[in-house]
């Protein structure tokens, strides 16, 4: 999931408040006196005396001059947060502090900065606070922070079967984003190969586009989440983060608005790639499209055995959407 970002603006700068507030910032980092100013350009919460993070309270900053300091950063964030400073950034000994605690938020200043923290020994710092006088590294960092440009490597798959399986219950995720042609979201039966179902933005006799949905498939169905993270269709709820990705892998995050979950006719379409075979389960219905290698929809009425689509193969294990290391069969 994406990593929580205040960015930080002492003295008050109304650009900087703004670029953080629509680049998708936590929370805003100001002076006492600044309060005011924030609430009329809108609702965030504000980290300062008297805001709704207090510092000494609910978070405190330490500065590392050498490494014995990670001792006492590490007692202190057992019960409080800790956001990082330094006097020389090089010499923070991060990994040591990672690998001890989950409540560590460390200040950056550049996009590089951000980059580093967020994937030390892969699972990076809790959070980060941008401290910049740049509207652009500011929105920068913030992408960075909230996973979005986050590469996914697709692959092509033959289609070796279609053939109706009855009926089911189905999940449209309408999300708070329209989504652009050859862009979709990666579901499918088994953890270890996500199809790319295609959004329904596409103009057809039977009803208007609906670019925010995607018909994506049964209640039971993995969907791809930001950071590597799966979690049942069934599952998501509105407010909730989900991965949108375009034929060349390129993603974004998204924003789900509701679920329409319907009992509708299924589909049981089987691929194969490399000698092995992968299925999903979608709605019989000619708007529900899967992805061509070149960013087409194809749609499940006009499938047929030998058209490539697009997939996303993995090996297979999860628990609780987390992925790891076991032996496992998914058919």
């Amino acid at each position: 999931m994406s990593k929580e970002a205040w960015v930080k603006v002492i003295p008050w700068r109304k650009e900087l408040v703004t670029a953080a507030l629509e680049g998708g910032a936590d929370a805003i980092e100001i002076a006492a006196d600044s309060l005011d100013s924030v609430k009329q350009l809108g609702r965030i919460p504000v980290v300062a005396p008297g805001g709704d993070i207090e510092p000494d309270v609910d978070v405190v900053s330490c500065t590392i001059e050498d490494p014995h300091d990670a001792e006492k950063i590490v007692a202190i964030s057992k019960n409080k947060r800790v956001v990082v400073e330094t006097t020389d950034w090089r010499i923070i000994p991060l990994e040591n502090l990672i690998a001890q605690t989950n409540n560590l938020m460390v200040t950056v200043h550049t996009r590089e900065e951000a980059e580093i923290v967020l994937h030390i020994l892969e699972k990076g710092v809790g959070g980060i606070v941008i401290e910049s006088d740049s509207i652009n590294e500011i929105g920068e960092i913030l992408s960075i922070a909230k996973g979005r440009g986050e590469k996914i490597e697709l692959v092509s798959a033959q289609v070796k079967t279609i053939r109706p399986v009855g009926m089911g219950d189905r999940v449209c995720v309408d999300t708070c984003n329209e989504l652009e042609l050859g862009e979709g979201l990666l579901v499918g039966n088994s953890s270890g190969c996500l199809f790319l179902i295609h959004a329904e933005n596409l103009e057809n006799p039977y009803v208007t586009p609906r670019p925010f949905r995607v018909n994506a498939g049964p209640v039971h169905s993995y969907v791809r989440l930001p950071y590597g993270k799966t979690a049942y269709l069934s599952e998501l709820e509105a407010g909730d983060e989900a991965l949108l990705v375009n034929y060349k892998g390129e993603t974004r995050v998204g924003v789900v608005g509701r679920l329409k979950i319907e009992r509708r006719p299924l589909l049981l379409v089987e691929v194969e790639r490399e000698n092995k075979c992968y299925t999903h389960l979608v709605q019989n219905a000619e708007t529900i499209r899967f992805t061509s290698p070149e960013g087409h929809a194809l749609s499940v009425v006009e499938l047929k055995k030998g058209n490539k689509i697009l997939v996303c193969v993995e090996k297979p294990g999860r628990h609780f959407g987390v992925k790891i290391e076991e032996t496992v069969q998914e058919k």
